[in-house]
């Protein structure tokens, strides 16, 4: 499998850009987000994971306007700002 179609494939994850996790709690994706992100910790590649308490898969596009979602939109405008202007 060629690791540039997904980062997650490659066995060598050091050299990635600083790294955005966001995850809910309930997602089916969960786990396989906190061990990528374990993995590009032990990489060297700054890593912030977000779990959300009792969000699950896309429940920031059903309900937008709950406190998680507006967080979550918030902490991921804050990491983009800051990977594009430091």
């Amino acid at each position: 499998m060629e690791p540039y179609a997904a980062s997650a494939r490659a066995d060598d994850l050091s050299g990635l850009p600083p790294t955005l996790i966001q995850v809910g709690e309930l997602d089916v994706f969960r786990d396989e987000d906190i061990t990528y992100a374990t993995r590009l910790l032990q990489a060297g590649v700054p890593t912030e994971l977000h779990v959300y308490p009792g969000a699950y898969h896309g429940w920031d596009a059903v309900a937008p306007q709950v406190p998680s979602s507006v967080r979550m939109r918030d902490e991921r405008t804050a990491a983009l700002h800051h990977a594009l202007k430091g």
